[in-house]
């Protein structure tokens, strides 16, 4: 008989941070990613929370996000392509300047 894990209960729910190391340049320009806007920030610590999930693609730079009430991190740099979920309220350390391509999902139903 095959046991099955039970779901850890977490402080933040099921909001996990997906990370594609080193996506090929075939999947970047599948995603469109040279036309998404940009956003840069230097070295420091940032309060954040998502409204709405966000893909991005860093550039340049790294990060470790801890999410709300965790000690525990994601950390991700140039060459990934990260997805955040919606609602998710983190903390960003960034360590080396950040210059991503980002795109949020659309929450429109219409």
């Amino acid at each position: 008989m095959a046991t099955a894990s039970t779901p850890q209960p977490d402080s933040s729910s099921n909001l996990s941070i997906t990370v594609e190391s080193n996506p090929s340049d075939s999947r970047l320009s599948e995603l469109g990613i040279q036309s998404w806007p940009k956003w840069g920030c230097p070295p420091g610590k940032y309060m954040l929370k998502f409204e709405a999930e966000e893909t991005c693609y860093l550039v340049k730079g790294k990060v470790k996000v801890y999410p709300k009430g965790s000690s525990e991190y994601v950390e991700f740099g140039a060459g990934d392509l990260v997805t955040i979920p919606q609602g998710l309220s983190c903390t960003w350390d960034v360590s080396v300047s950040i210059d991503k391509h980002y795109k949020f999902a659309s929450s429109s139903s219409s």
